[in-house]
């Protein structure tokens, strides 16, 4: 709260907050409630009845007509002189506004609080209590005790825009609302160097506020103590979500730094949505004191309001009110047009809860988006717990995979936006990849390639888990984001695990995304020994890594020895072999096996091939030369077939004699011919 000097003189000009009228036409010595209606003590009888929300006023016309506008055209309008009786259900305010201004129509002395004075306000502008009537009427004394008094109080200016909740829009109307929210603005802007304090925020030594009768000593800094920033947190989180949008707006506009306007945000929404941060570690990271602020609801302390100086600015987790998902959902829509455009505002894992909260409760596409959008900015912070956000949209895996993959492509076109503007120095792949392996903080691609292999191998459990959406996702960032590939195999062969039945070709086509060349010793190892990988990778794992223990031998005998190089690498190797664990020895000599295994069996069909390969060749040499002996023997064939009919004929006009020494010329002659034919 905030209080000063001026306080106390306001105070006394308007005598203390008793408000009295000096002229009435009824002597009474106050009201009386006997049930659920007033009566005037007086004893000239009650000549009218007025009825607002269930209460009746038994009262006197000629008080109420003298100083109400609104009195004096009911009853001219009722064309009734003897009307006895009005409702008033309409008032703002209600009956507790209307008894304090019958009071002052009677020239009873009334009590001005901040508590009342938002209610008695409305209720003057309601009933037309104007200067035309009477000089000095309600609306004038209200309206002067508002910007004299209520105005120049952080304390007073807290209560009235919180009871202005119920006064809508009468209180929007007369301005109520706006000139409260500026003047809570200008006092949580403002230097607090010689004003007196009194807030209900954390001290620097007490961690949780102390509220009871006696609270401007216990928490109202001194003087010389200084204030932390975020006093006026507590303070301002009570109010209305809207009513907290005009104060942060006007807060906004007075300049106030972007990092305690958005701590005061993720303030809000711990109270007033509870299940954001029900499994959330509010974390008290930032700037000095600007997140320290953040408490639980638990620690919010219960008071009563008794007036005065007394007020309640921390309300109790009981008093806070059913926020059921209409007002959820209006909340977080509220709450998303009001984060500061500056990156680091709030916190990334914030703003994950909100976007879970958002799709749950079916917020605006376009508001959706926007903070889909912030998050890329940020999602370098994200944690794995923050990503695992449930599927509200009916699909068929468990998590929202589509949704993290929007939040990379909008991470990526930061990131491209940020490394394309000259202010950005860029950086090397090498002095990444130095960085790393040195420990010391990664950059933000290699940040979310970390996150986002955790989130495959989370994810990849779920059996409905599309092969396409995991290698899309695994694929999204470049190359160059990830120096070793051990996180990408866990994922890998967590989604071979829980899907058994894919074919040879699925399984090669998962293992695309990863590079053996990038993966540890402790992963060459396991996936040299892993049945669920595809046998041409188990062969790429144990190659790569051969190549691995090659280099690096040769690269130890070069330091070592210098010119003479075969002696050390011979010893080099037996250091590194002795070194070794029995582990991974074994399973080396086992893929060294297997290797020499398909080696032999590549060589035996390589022989069988050349073998076949002769077998082809011989056959194709006889089949040219028959077909080349049947092209020229075509001639001979017919002098044959002629030298044959010569034959016979010569043996029937010969006799038997003549006949022997021919069949022996033909006889001597015949294998002749057919040795030609063959060779």
């Amino acid at each position: 709260m905030w209080e000063s000097e001026s306080e106390s003189v306001a105070g006394r000009d308007y005598g203390n907050g008793a408000l009295s009228s000096s002229k009435h036409g009824v002597k009474t010595d106050g009201f009386e409630l006997r049930g659920q209606s007033w009566y005037v003590a007086t004893d000239i009888p009650s000549d009218l009845l007025v009825q607002v929300g269930g209460v009746n006023f038994h009262l006197h016309k000629y008080p109420l007509l003298s100083r109400s506008g609104k009195m004096n055209r009911i009853i001219y309008e009722s064309r009734d002189p003897d009307l006895s009786e009005i409702g008033l259900d309409e008032l703002p305010g209600g009956p507790d506004a209307f008894e304090l201004a019958s009071k002052f129509c009677y020239g009873i002395a009334v009590d001005l609080t901040a508590a009342n004075i938002s209610g008695l306000r409305c209720a003057a502008e309601y009933l037309e209590m104007t200067e035309d009537l009477e000089e000095g009427n309600l609306i004038f004394k209200t309206e002067a005790f508002l910007s004299y008094v209520v105005l120049s109080s952080w304390r007073d200016s807290i209560i009235v825009l919180k009871s202005c909740e119920k006064l809508s829009p009468w209180a929007e109307n007369i301005q109520i609302v706006r000139r409260c929210s500026e003047s809570i603005a200008w006092k949580a802007c403002a230097n607090p160097k010689g004003i007196k304090w009194a807030y209900t925020g954390k001290t620097s030594k007490d961690s949780s506020p102390k509220w009871n009768n006696d609270h401007t000593k216990e928490s109202s800094p001194s003087r010389n103590q200084q204030v932390p920033p975020d006093w006026w947190f507590e303070d301002v989180c009570i109010l209305r979500i809207d009513h907290f949008v005009r104060v942060i707006t006007a807060i906004k506009v007075k300049g106030m730094r972007f990092e305690l306007i958005g701590a005061a945000i993720m303030h809000y929404a711990a109270k007033w949505l509870p299940g954001l941060i029900s499994d959330m570690a509010v974390a008290a990271a930032g700037d000095e004191g600007s997140i320290s602020s953040i408490s639980n609801t638990s620690s919010i302390s219960s008071s009563v309001w008794k007036g005065g100086l007394h007020m309640i600015v921390a309300a109790t987790k009981d008093d806070l009110p059913g926020v059921q998902a209409k007002d959820q959902r209006m909340i977080i829509e509220s709450l998303i047009s009001i984060i500061p455009p500056q990156k680091d505002s709030v916190s990334c894992s914030f703003l994950l809860r909100l976007l879970r909260m958002a799709n749950m409760l079916k917020v605006a596409p376009a508001l959706v988006t926007e903070l889909e959008n912030r998050v890329g900015m940020q999602f370098e912070q994200a944690t794995l717990a923050d990503l695992l956000i449930p599927s509200y949209n009916k699909c068929e895996t468990m998590y929202d995979v589509d949704l993290v993959h929007r939040l990379l492509e909008h991470f990526l076109i930061q990131e491209q936006t940020e490394s394309s503007s000259p202010s950005r120095q860029p950086c090397s792949d090498k002095h990444m990849y130095e960085g790393s392996l040195r420990g010391t903080n990664p950059n933000p691609k290699m940040r979310v390639a970390r996150l986002v292999d955790s989130y495959l191998t989370e994810v990849s459990r779920d059996r409905n888990l599309s092969l396409t959406k995991f290698q899309v996702l695994a694929e999204a960032l470049p190359e160059s984001a990830r120096t070793c590939d051990d996180g990408l195999y866990r994922a890998i062969d967590s989604y071979l695990k829980a899907h058994p039945t894919l074919s040879e070709h699925e399984r090669k086509r998962l293992c695309r995304v990863m590079d053996c060349q990038k993966l540890s010793i402790d992963a060459c190892m396991h996936a040299a020994q892993n049945e669920r990988l595809p046998l041409r990778v188990v062969v790429q794992v144990l190659f790569s890594e051969q190549v691995k223990i090659s280099n690096a031998i040769a690269n130890s005998s070069l330091k070592e020895a210098g010119e003479s190089q075969y002696q050390p690498t011979v010893l080099n190797r037996k250091t590194l072999l002795e070194g070794t664990p029995q582990s991974f020895q074994e399973g080396w000599s086992a893929a060294k096996k297997d290797i020499n295994t398909l080696k032999f069996e590549l060589d035996s069909v390589k022989a069988k091939y050349h073998d076949l390969q002769n077998d082809m060749e011989n056959l194709q040499r006889q089949f040219d030369k028959m077909l080349k002996q049947k092209q020229t023997s075509a001639w001979s064939s017919g002098w044959k077939k002629l030298s044959k009919l010569t034959k016979m004929t010569t043996l029937e006009n010969h006799d038997i004699g003549s006949q022997l020494p021919t069949a022996a010329e033909q006889t001597r002659k015949t294998p002749r011919r057919w040795r030609n034919s063959i060779s």
